[in-house]
């Protein structure tokens, strides 16, 4: 009896030493994630997104801003194309930005709840605090908690992430997305993250937002390199409207046929009306964008990938969204929504005729 009490005595001192060295359970790590989102007041973060779908992968650096009780600011520029997208979120609604276009989305929604992403730290806690199946590892080399839960996006093919989060303060590291059949298709890496970050509202306001942007891009044209030469602007009367030619998308649903093609007129530009019918019935309008407000009293942050969309209606729908310099807008009354989005990706890429 005494060398079992001895051994439990040590068993005892042994597990005491442990704890006060710092190791803690999944329990433990879960109970102080949900204590650290209860307490949420703000955050900063930036790094970058890379899309492995498709042929070839989108890079994006990501800059995301967090204020309670909901303003959100995200900030996502394309690498390869050089273009942005601003989303809002502040008291008077929802917000998609292209700056350099002067274009602006805005409409009702509860987003981001239930369109998580995969740079909002909100979706990286929730993941991890709603799978009761979750894996718990330690990557001593990063000094960071591993966590392997269900993908928590409204994209059914994000089955699974890896969440990389600091063990000191649990702040985000990296995560990996990856389909059912285990192929990683999204990799966020955070180059920078702090918690407590000090904003006011103007941070998230519309106009604030595009005048800025129109700043830095005034002071970024006017830096010329010594040496360089500038080409002579051209003379205003003698500019001319870009022609981006007709885009067909490279993907039609099962049984759907394309009808015509009709030329429109939006105020002083031309657009064209592509016409599909069959199994569903749909148009696409291909315009170049005006520097106008589009306000809806209703919509969703659709994510093509490549970039945002706008998803507006309930019996009419109508997807917006911008790329390559052409704004598309496709409508219907019974295409279901992933067979929208479907039609939406297959644009890009495709070159006009």
């Amino acid at each position: 009896m005494r060398k079992y009490a001895w051994l439990l005595a040590v068993s005892a001192a042994l597990a005491v030493f442990l704890a006060g060295c710092g190791g803690k359970s999944a329990d433990d790590v879960v109970k102080d994630l949900g204590s650290k989102l209860n307490n949420l007041e703000s955050y900063k973060g930036s790094g970058t997104m890379t899309l492995s779908g498709g042929d070839s992968a989108q890079e994006y650096s990501v800059e995301v801003w967090f204020k309670q009780p909901n303003y959100y600011r995200i900030e996502l520029t394309n690498k390869k194309k050089d273009v942005t997208q601003i989303v809002l979120r502040n008291d008077e609604g929802v917000f998609v930005l292209t700056p350099h276009l002067k274009k602006s989305f805005r409409f009702q929604s509860d987003w981001p709840k239930n369109q998580g992403q995969a740079y909002l730290y909100q979706t990286l806690v929730e993941g991890i605090l709603n799978d009761s199946h979750r894996q718990l590892a330690e990557d001593k080399e990063k000094g960071a908690y591993v966590f392997e839960v269900a993908g928590n996006y409204p994209n059914h093919t994000f089955a699974r992430q890896k969440i990389w989060l600091d063990k000191k303060d649990y702040k985000p590291q990296h995560v990996d997305i990856f389909d059912p059949n285990g192929r990683q298709i999204v990799s966020m890496h955070f180059s920078e993250f702090e918690f407590g970050s000090k904003f006011d509202k103007a941070n998230f306001d519309m106009a604030n937002n595009l005048a800025a942007f129109e700043m830095l891009s005034a002071v970024a044209s006017a830096t010329v390199d010594i040496g360089e030469a500038e080409e002579p602007a051209p003379d205003a009367d003698t500019v001319q409207e870009a022609s981006f030619g007709i885009i067909d998308p490279a993907y039609m649903p099962e049984d759907v046929q394309k009808i015509g093609t009709v030329p429109v007129q939006i105020g002083d530009s031309e657009a064209v009306v592509l016409r599909f019918g069959g199994k569903y019935s749909y148009t696409l309008m291909e315009s170049l964008p005006q520097a106008v407000n589009v306000s809806s009293p209703s919509g969703e942050i659709v994510d093509l990938g490549f970039t945002y969309g706008v998803l507006t209606g309930k019996e009419q729908k109508t997807l917006y969204w911008l790329l390559d310099g052409v704004e598309y807008r496709l409508s219907s009354g019974d295409l279901p929504k992933e067979e929208m989005i479907a039609i939406a990706k297959s644009v890009e890429g495709q070159v006009g005729k």
